[in-house]
């Protein structure tokens, strides 16, 4: 087979299944598929409150300090190299940011659960 054969009959069976993925499902869903899920009880308020961007904040932080650890863990092998005064000069600044945006967030009172 060549390219253009293969190419078509991708074409016509990706298509094909968008086609039966379109047009499977039922398309008119009824209330009880559309009311959410209460083990059985009758809903008690509105299933879509919005989270608290303190939430957001956390998590923002977590995946933060967490990239912290991915930068800061190939330290010990760079260390080897010919200049480490500038390897140990990036990682103390990369901590220093890292801190003192803590530090802000911290004294501007972003990190209180509590209003």
């Amino acid at each position: 087979m060549n390219l253009s054969t293969m190419l078509l009959i991708s074409l016509i069976i990706s298509t094909l299944l968008i086609l039966i993925g379109f047009w499977l499902p039922q398309l008119h869903p009824d209330t009880e598929k559309l009311s959410p899920y209460e083990c059985g009880f009758d809903p008690l308020g509105n299933a879509r409150l919005p989270f608290s961007l303190r939430f957001f904040l956390v998590a923002i932080l977590f995946l933060l300090f967490d990239l912290e650890i991915a930068l800061l863990l190939p330290l010990p092998w760079a260390t080897n190299l010919p200049n480490p005064t500038q390897t140990m000069f990036l990682t103390t600044s990369i901590l220093l940011l890292l801190t003192l945006g803590l530090a802000y967030e911290w004294t501007q009172g972003g990190l209180e659960w509590a209003e």
